[in-house]
This record gives C-alpha cells, sequence and structure tokens, in this order.
C-alpha cells in the first residue's frame, strides 16, 4: 500500500492560523522551523501483486517524483507481444472483406490518402482511384508486404511511404535542431521519430503515432525526466511497456495494438513494440526533446 503525506489545504492553514494560541502570550519565538522533505512516491495501483513498481502518474500535468525503479525491476523485461502485431496490416473499408478476408481483386475504392499516394508513386495524382493506380498500389504494397495487397491508398501504405521518404533522403530530417547533444525528435506531421546528435541520425526515423486533436501531444522543448520499463496506466488501465516521460504523463512508450491506428493516443508518442524497446537505449534521464508539426 502506498501512504502519501497528508497535505493541509489553504483553507485549513487560515483556520489554524486564526485560532487562539494556548496559554499566556510568550516570547516570539522566531521562524517556524523548516520540516524535513518528506518522500513523495508516485501514486498508482499495481497491475499484479507480483510486479509491485508497477505504478502511475493519475494526474498527466503532474511528474512522477523520488520513485526510481530498482535494477532488479528493470531487469524484467515487458510481455512479448503477438508475433503479428507489427505487421504492416492495411486499414480497408468493410465491404473489401468477405468472410473475415479481404477480397483477391483490385480495390476500386478511392482511399483516404488516395492523392499523397498518386504522387509517391509519380502517379496523376487526380485524387480518384483507377485501374492503373490500383496495380501501380498493389504492386508497392506486395513489395513491402503490406496486407492485403488490394490497392487500396489507406493510412498503412501512406505511412511505408512517408517513412521510406524520410530513410532514403537525409534532407526530410532537417526539420529537427541540430544541436551537440542528443534530440528525441518528433515530426507529428509525418508521424516519424528519430535521435539525433550534431545532426547524425542515431536512432531511426520510426513510425509513431501521436495525440488526437482532444489530447494533443505538447509541442516544444522538453526533457526526459523519467523512465520506467515496465510502466502500467491506472488512467487507461494499459500496460505502457518501456515507458520514457518527457512532459507531464506525457512519454514514449510501446503499445499492444497497430502504431498505424487511424485514431490519435490521448497525448503519448506511442511506438512499436520493437520500435520503444531499441528506443529504450537510445535516450536517457536528461535528453532532450523537440516536438512539431501536428497530426493529419
Amino acid at each position: 500500500m502506498i501512504h502519501r503525506p497528508k497535505r493541509r489545504t489553504l483553507a485549513t492553514a487560515l483556520t489554524l492560523a486564526l485560532l487562539p494560541l494556548a496559554g499566556p502570550a510568550a516570547a516570539d519565538p522566531g521562524p517556524p522551523p523548516v520540516p524535513a522533505p518528506q518522500q513523495q512516491l508516485v501514486p498508482g495501483v499495481p497491475l499484479t501483486p507480483y510486479h509491485p513498481w508497477q505504478l502511475d502518474t493519475p494526474d498527466q500535468g503532474m511528474a512522477p517524483f523520488v520513485y526510481e525503479p530498482s535494477a532488479e525491476e528493470d531487469a524484467v523485461e515487458p510481455v512479448e507481444p503477438p508475433a503479428e502485431l507489427d505487421a504492416l496490416i492495411e486499414y480497408v473499408p468493410p465491404s473489401e472483406v468477405v468472410h473475415g478476408r479481404a477480397a483477391p481483386h483490385c480495390s476500386k475504392r478511392t482511399g483516404p490518402h488516395q492523392r499523397s499516394v498518386e504522387r509517391w508513386l509519380r502517379l496523376s495524382a487526380d485524387g480518384r482511384q483507377s485501374a492503373g493506380d490500383c496495380a501501380a498500389i498493389r504492386k508497392f504494397q506486395r513489395a513491402h508486404g503490406i496486407r492485403p495487397p488490394i490497392g487500396f491508398a489507406g493510412p498503412v501504405t501512406w505511412a511505408r511511404m512517408r517513412w521510406l521518404t524520410a530513410v532514403r533522403d537525409p534532407r526530410a530530417l532537417k526539420k529537427c535542431p541540430a544541436r551537440s547533444y542528443r534530440i528525441a525528435c518528433v515530426d507529428q506531421a509525418r508521424q516519424l521519430m528519430w535521435v539525433q546528435k550534431g545532426g547524425k541520425v542515431l536512432f531511426g526515423p520510426v513510425a509513431v503515432r501521436t495525440g488526437k486533436r482532444s489530447t494533443p501531444t505538447r509541442g516544444g522543448w522538453h526533457k526526459v525526466f523519467w523512465k520506467h520499463k515496465n510502466h502500467f496506466s491506472t488512467i487507461f488501465r494499459t500496460p505502457m511497456p518501456y515507458s520514457q516521460f518527457f512532459s507531464g504523463g506525457q512519454a514514449f512508450h510501446a503499445v499492444y495494438s497497430n502504431v498505424h491506428a487511424t485514431s490519435g493516443s490521448p497525448g503519448c508518442v506511442n511506438l512499436s513494440f520493437r520500435d520503444a524497446q531499441r528506443l529504450w537505449n537510445k535516450i536517457y534521464k536528461g535528453d532532450r526533446v523537440y516536438v512539431w508539426g501536428r497530426r493529419p
């Protein structure tokens, strides 16, 4: 059980200050003694009785204090995800699915990223699906293991193209300020993050999922202030493996779901399990984080 020190409210303090002193008046005792600092644990509820360290900060604006994961705790690796979790599975309309499996034909539907995908493939960017568009998109999907390869210009296909552009063209990573120290860069417009130092990329870029409109990931400069490998959120009742907090309750962390999901996160920067696992030893407490742009 976690014991938290009781705090007096302002009203209580004023009430106590106005109470009459007991006994005769005494000489001025001088300034009150400064109380010794009290340890403040991160409040929360453990996920299981076997992992009592899995705590959470219920107030997203309050940073964790004092509690530091032990070496024993950090030696425990988070639960491995299903093998298919990080597979590139495209989101397709229900009409394209027959008895739980995607139809084998080429999709005639115009995808949500049709125009962007057409431009990337150097097709006529009219934003409307055609037989030629579908064949070209389908060829790309098959080459990169995107399933089902039916030529639908969905979010996973477009995310893969954005990632390829960033990997192939170093100029695409110039939007993050070059400094002599490590910076975890988060490009919300392209839903990518990487780590660089002095302009040299040390990690990534990798695909991420940032906050949705109602719970945006906070932009600007931040600093990694707390790392918790086996974190469990008592706010959202879900595990947050490899959490690295940089702004209140917002952190880099893995998700046991598709990082390309069309809905945004509650504010954190979500990564695939493998990417979050690799990022764990690429940035450290005190490293800077720079976030810019807006999630499409």
